[in-house]
């Protein structure tokens, strides 16, 4: 019986030969797509099932010529190519939904999560495991994704979200274009990682 269950396809096409893209073809993202990604990720675990994630998908034009000042330098040619943006956030309120999404524990809401600040840590943490899901629900979909951290956070937050939403990231959706890679970096060994007691 092999080590891992996942048809060695799909392991290429989730991590070995899957690439953060800098550049994107023309070719459009649909919302469908959009759709399938998330209703695919949304299984993935987090703590207590919530689900801080929120995502702003930048399509428009207007939208577009308002992002891409917020994006560093470095970042804003790529992000221009990209045919579909997101902004992936946590929301800091997402205890309000507990009672549905926890229906067997819905005293969670108040017991653990009344404190703003502990909102704030757990939505964190949470909604970056929901955005690490995402990156490979977008990979799932034959798409790639250039998630990046290099924007202006405090710009985003004013022109796209609100006091109760933190952004966490941008990611760039597409189809890669022509020399979207850079060599692959090395990644640290087993032996290197992990230990046993």
């Amino acid at each position: 019986m092999p080590a891992l269950a996942l048809h060695p396809a799909a392991q290429d096409l989730l991590f070995r030969e899957a690439r953060t893209a800098n550049t994107f073809t023309a070719e459009p993202v649909t919302d469908e797509q959009v759709q399938a990604i998330y209703e695919l990720v949304k299984y993935a675990p987090t703590a207590f099932n919530q689900s801080p994630l929120r995502i702003v998908l930048v399509r428009s034009d207007e939208a577009r010529e308002r992002f891409l000042p917020l994006m560093a330098e470095g970042n804003r040619t790529k992000t221009a190519s990209a045919p579909l943006i997101a902004i992936l956030a946590a929301d800091n309120e997402f205890h309000e939904e507990l009672p549905a999404l926890l229906p067997h524990f819905p005293q969670a809401k108040d017991l653990f999560f009344a404190d703003r600040p502990v909102r704030e840590e757990s939505a964190a943490l949470n909604a970056t495991l929901q955005a690490a899901y995402f990156i490979l629900g977008v990979r799932a979909a034959g798409l790639a994704a250039g998630p990046m951290t290099g924007f202006d956070f405090p710009g985003a937050q004013k022109e796209f979200l609100d006091a109760d939403h933190t952004p966490l990231m941008v990611v760039n959706i597409g189809h890669p274009g022509d020399d979207a890679w850079f060599p692959r970096s090395p990644r640290l060994s087993y032996d290197e990682v992990v230990t046993a007691v």
